[in-house]
């Protein structure tokens, strides 16, 4: 079955902004915490934009790591897993092929110049086809799951937690929403940069490709600025 990929923001930090300010601000301020005087009296949303403007044009991203963002993810390949893995700065629960049979069916992922050729799709299709009814057969066979699952392929589908603070997130979506990047990862990359700026959009306005910001890094750049993903 051919599934569309589905990016869910589950949870963030409360206040998120407010609370990476509020660490920005204790960098230069004699306030205690937690005190009559507590450090995040008297913020405004004006204080809150103005200090992190400051921090992250100055390029001080530490105080970005207070902010977690937690994304679902589902109905993406295990060749995009083994991209999105590289990234060591983060958390990943994955659906694992060794514990979940799949007795209901395998779903994969179809590459879009794969489906525009009927004659290929139909092969592709096919293919996947024979390897889902082997993995069937093994399992009926009581092979266990977790040896049964060796024949299935990358186009295999998976789910996945993802859990990144905000200064990794920034670093991540500076490579895979390149135009450079796998059209895949790309996808996904630009669906979850859209999810935090609806709700840090202070904290991830200009984050994206490098191209946004200081110019193209990739040693063969693709030849046109980057725009805003509409997915």
């Amino acid at each position: 079955m051919v599934l569309n990929m589905n990016v869910e923001l589950l949870k963030s930090t409360k206040n998120v902004e407010k609370f990476c300010a509020v660490a920005a601000r204790l960098c230069y301020s004699t306030v205690k915490i937690g005190n009559d005087d507590d450090i995040d009296k008297n913020f405004t949303p004006n204080r809150v934009k103005d200090l992190l403007s400051k921090v992250i044009f100055s390029g001080h991203h530490s105080v970005l790591e207070h902010a977690s963002f937690t994304f679902g993810i589902e109905n993406v390949s295990r060749v995009l897993l083994a991209q999105l893995t590289r990234h060591r700065v983060a958390s990943f629960s994955v659906q694992s092929q060794r514990y979940v049979k799949f007795k209901h069916g395998v779903d994969f992922v179809f590459p879009d110049t794969i489906k525009k050729d009927e004659a290929l799709l139909k092969k592709y299709n096919n293919f996947l086809k024979s390897i889902e009814n082997l993995y069937k057969e093994f399992l009926d066979a009581g092979i266990p799951a977790e040896d049964a699952r060796y024949i299935l392929p990358n186009a295999t589908t998976t789910r996945i937690i993802i859990t990144m603070n905000a200064r990794e997130l920034r670093h991540f979506f500076s490579l895979r929403c390149c135009n450079r990047a796998q059209w895949e990862i790309k996808e996904m990359a630009c669906r979850m940069l859209n999810l935090v700026k609806k709700e840090a959009p202070l904290l991830f306005e200009d984050a994206g490709p490098n191209c946004l910001r200081e110019g193209c890094r990739e040693i063969s750049a693709c030849g046109k600025h980057w725009e805003k993903e509409k997915l």
